[in-house]
């Protein structure tokens, strides 16, 4: 799912190359991805798109006549910039948005369609879009550890709640937990307030590298390449790998279509967390640590 280094970037090149031109055509291949029917969607032909900003992990943006765009891209959701009128495949194109100068083209690759778009009248339709989430690079050190610890849930469920904190997914929360040298598993309500203050600073850290990155990698053209698994992670969609700060081979939780991957001793003080699936199985076999796993 594209995140907030990916949604930011995806806003700054929308804003760059598409703000200001008039929408003179859409094609829509996938009518259910269209949530809403009061505006119609086409009747935003012809009206110029204004501005694109971000709420969470949703895109926003502003047409003429006080009427927005509210697209959710979920997990496999991507947009892609092309030539006008550029040639439509079905297979995993939802559709385009036709623009004076090109046209903006979404794609889902995946067999299940999560990608939403809902068109809203006035900036105040806007809040019910809101997930309340906390803008970690806003946010003070109190702030931020009166949030993490309003629930009792582990660190990585926290940081991924959009109700909690704003922007964060499965991604960069491995990479924030693994630079705080915090386990995933950790419950919000246990965490020291010098502890609370370094994940804090991660989050910041994490999020800005990230995003600066995917602005140099980018430059002048239009994000091609959003991936949940980059080159240069620490320990997202790393397992088996070698920790870069310790060498130790990264682990995984999985459960259902998700992940979690950290460093035992980087995180965990060796000990290996047991996998839904794989600890159940072997049960008294688990290893403990990652010292009996490695004998």
């Amino acid at each position: 799912m594209p995140e907030l280094p990916d949604v930011v970037v995806y806003v700054e090149r929308l804003n760059a190359l598409v703000a200001g031109q008039t929408l003179t055509g859409i094609r829509m291949h996938s009518p259910s991805l269209v949530k809403t029917y009061d505006p119609p969607l086409r009747s935003l032909i012809g009206r110029k798109a204004l501005a694109f900003t971000r709420s969470g992990k949703r895109i926003i943006w502003e047409m003429e006549g006080d009427d927005f765009v509210v697209l959710h891209l979920m997990i496999a959701g991507r947009l892609r910039w092309r030539e006008k009128l550029t040639k439509l495949t079905r297979k995993r194109t939802h559709g385009a948005f036709d623009f004076e100068r090109g046209s903006l083209v979404l794609t889902e690759a995946s067999n299940q369609k999560r990608a939403a778009l809902h068109v809203v009248h006035g900036a105040d339709a806007l809040v019910n879009f809101d997930r309340g989430g906390l803008d970690v690079f806003a946010a003070s050190d109190a702030e931020f550890a009166e949030r993490m610890r309003s629930g009792r849930h582990t660190l990585k469920r926290s940081l991924t709640d959009p109700r909690m904190f704003d922007g964060i997914g499965g991604a960069y929360s491995d990479e924030i937990l693994h630079r705080a040298r915090v386990s995933p598993v950790q419950l919000s309500t246990n965490l020291s307030d010098d502890a609370m203050t370094t994940l804090h600073a991660a989050c910041r850290d994490v999020l800005t590298e990230w995003t600066e990155r995917t602005r140099e990698e980018v430059g002048d053209g239009f994000p091609e390449k959003v991936t949940a698994f980059r080159p240069g992670m620490a320990v997202h969609g790393r397992f088996g790998k070698p920790c870069p700060d310790c060498g130790t081979a990264v682990r995984r939780i999985a459960y259902a279509t998700r992940e979690t991957n950290y460093c035992a001793r980087c995180q965990t003080d060796g000990r290996l967390l047991r996998d839904r699936a794989l600890s159940q199985l072997l049960k008294a076999d688990w290893p403990r640590t990652i010292d009996e796993l490695e004998a």
